[in-house]
């Protein structure tokens, strides 16, 4: 009798030890790293390829590179690396994922599936405020590079010192500085973007970034963003249902019948036309920067050099990509590759200073 009870006190004590190593194991955790090292200062490297990495990184201030895997973020640094670096800092946490990551300043702000918003001060990689938003989170899914996640994702924005967060039909502002609701709105729809004037546009119509009033009489959508810094924020122009454009850089859109064109772009206020061959990256330091056909990064009024490293080919097409002051990233596809990316490091990076 005696044995069976020590069998059974045996037995229940390694089930109890199973469920507390498998608590352990699978259980909700965090991990905050800081950073060690002081904040790095701006790299002034000269035009050209400066380095490949394997993931897309969402460069910071001029000085931090972020990545986000799938369920961690994590800066290094310089951002003219040849490759990635150890971490300066990370944020890791399980199970849930990390759906979208945005940046405004210094400041890193980080969506996860678990509705938490945590916003990471990318000087020192120290949390400087969390909410929970109780919003449900898109179903992102960043591939290998995590590219869609840091450059475009779903349902995050920044603008007028706020970060904006869609789900379930409801956009919330939240300060950048603090955290604080700035305001929230019922807002039916999630594909819509930031202007440089202040604005949140979607496929229902505009509102302000400062109050989530709804802005009107404003031309009908759905829009298409134009010119914008990353991904879908801080846009200068926009064009409406019918294809007509307007400048988004002040408090009120203006019509500009120049920027119908759909090789029209934005420059510091200015409408211009994308030359024919290229494609438009974006806008560094009031330049227009292209891709030509033949995958040479060219800079109006600048250089024109290869994106290679070596006696790399030519032939991959552009992702996904991030043009800065000084810093151009853009994510190598290939369609004919198992994985659909042009090799291990598939992200170059290049100088544009």
């Amino acid at each position: 009798m005696s044995r069976v009870l020590l069998r059974s006190l045996v037995a229940v004590v390694l089930v109890a030890a199973a469920a507390l190593v498998g608590w352990r194991v699978l259980g909700p955790a965090e991990v905050l790293s800081p950073a060690s090292a002081a904040y790095p200062d701006p790299v002034s490297s000269g035009p050209g390829v400066t380095g490949r990495t394997n993931m897309a990184p969402l460069i910071v201030d001029g000085r931090l590179r972020v990545y986000a895997g799938k369920r961690q973020v994590r800066a290094d640094s310089p951002v003219d690396a040849k490759s990635v670096n150890t971490a300066r800092w990370s944020l890791r946490r399980w199970p849930a994922r990390v759906v979208g990551v945005v940046a405004s300043g210094p400041t890193v702000i980080t969506r996860w599936s678990d509705g938490e918003l945590i916003a990471i001060d990318g000087r020192t990689g120290r949390e400087a405020w969390r909410v929970g938003t109780d919003l449900p989170a898109p179903a992102a899914e960043g591939h290998r590079t995590g590219a869609s996640i840091v450059w475009a994702p779903v349902g995050l924005y920044v603008g007028d010192g706020a970060v904006l967060v869609a789900g379930g039909g409801r956009l919330v502002a939240y300060e950048v500085a603090s955290g604080a609701q700035r305001w929230a709105a019922d807002v039916p729809c999630a594909d819509g973007f930031t202007t440089l004037g202040g604005q949140f546009f979607c496929s229902s119509g505009g509102y302000s970034l400062s109050s989530g009033a709804a802005l009107t009489p404003y031309p009908v959508g759905p829009f298409v963003p134009v010119a914008c810094e990353v991904g879908r924020s801080g846009c200068a122009g926009l064009r409406d249902k019918g294809g007509q454009g307007y400048l988004a850089d002040g408090p009120a859109l203006r019509r500009v019948p120049s920027l119908d064109k759909t090789d029209a772009t934005v420059i510091d206020g200015r409408v211009v036309s994308v030359p024919p061959g290229v494609q438009a990256l974006g806008v560094s330091r009031g330049r227009l920067v292209t891709l030509t056909a033949d995958r040479h990064l060219r800079i109006d009024g600048g250089p024109d050099f290869p994106l290679a490293v070596g006696t790399e080919a030519l032939t991959w097409k552009p992702g996904l990509s991030q043009v800065t002051d000084d810093y151009v990233a853009i994510e190598r596809l290939d369609e004919d590759s198992a994985d659909g990316y042009f090799t291990v490091d598939t992200v170059i990076i290049a100088s544009i200073r």
